[in-house]
């Protein structure tokens, strides 16, 4: 059987069993393609160069098992190949912490975040690290600054230390481990978040691959902003005069602003639209 073929055959298998995709995939095609490439050891991109490839009847075993696999346990794909990608980058991943997919990596990838900050900014916390993605991101895309990443779950700080050892960022990274500001060190000019803001409602509804997650990661209380509120009372004594706060708030949009009516924020585009992002100032958090 030809590699496509495979993949269109397993395809079909992941669209039957129901399973949900947005854990780096969209769709069931696109996951069969990861777990296929993935499991002949073949870069994630390199399916147009192998599509016609013949493949041996233990390399078609591998690839159904472990499609198998995907189906009967619901656990995301990054959790059976133990890497997930952002921004073209790639980040190692265990069930320690959740499965990078922050919109705040693509705000950082095309400058959008750039415009806001000061030429001599030289700190940047990236508050709920998880598996350490965004700091290593914006130690990359920031030369000349230090980056804190900061975490609850001493669990998903081991996760975070393999990324940014794997990354060679381990001079310029520092993993802090505290309960949100609580455990920040000093001023930044910059604190990237993307907390747990999941209603409970939607909690309760989520698909079992979002299950297979931390929930410490993901539950935000009965609005979703818990942390949040925290998060906005301690975040001006954290950032220097001219800081702003980049968070994520997901679906929460409608939520958010009830619990902060008078919050004057600015919503940033991604490729999910202007409502899952947002910047705010020092000066209007004041």
């Amino acid at each position: 059987m030809k590699l496509i073929d495979c993949i269109d055959t397993q395809a079909a298998r992941l669209a039957q069993a129901g399973l949900f995709f947005g854990h780096g995939t969209t769709n069931a095609f696109d996951e069969a393609a990861w777990l296929a490439l993935w499991r002949l050891g073949l870069p994630l991109d390199a399916l147009d160069e192998h599509e016609a490839r013949e493949l041996t009847d233990a390399e078609l075993a591998a690839i159904t098992a472990l499609v198998d696999q995907r189906i009967s346990t619901r656990k995301p794909a990054a959790y059976l190949t133990g890497e997930a990608w952002l921004q073209g980058v790639p980040f190692t991943i265990d069930e320690r912490a959740i499965v990078p997919r922050s919109f705040i990596a693509e705000l950082i990838a095309d400058a959008s975040i750039d415009p806001w900050l000061n030429p001599a900014s030289r700190r940047v916390l990236d508050l709920c690290t998880g598996n350490g993605s965004l700091a290593v991101l914006a130690a990359m895309a920031w030369p000349e600054v230090a980056v804190d990443a900061l975490d609850l779950s001493v669990d998903a700080l081991a996760v975070a230390k393999l990324n940014v050892e794997r990354h060679g960022l381990a001079s310029r990274i520092r993993l802090l481990q505290g309960d949100g500001l609580a455990g920040a060190d000093g001023r930044y000019d910059l604190i990237l978040c993307n907390p747990p803001y999941v209603n409970s409602a939607s909690m309760a509804a989520l698909p079992a691959e979002y299950r297979a997650e931390p929930e410490l990661a993901l539950a935000g209380g009965t609005d979703g902003m818990d942390f949040i509120r925290e998060l906005l009372r301690a975040a001006p004594a954290a950032l220097n005069d001219d800081g702003v706060l980049v968070l994520e708030i997901g679906n929460e949009r409608t939520f958010f602003e009830a619990a902060f009516p008078a919050l004057e924020v600015v919503w940033m585009e991604t490729s999910s639209g202007a409502d899952q992002v947002l910047l705010v100032t020092k000066e209007n958090l004041l």
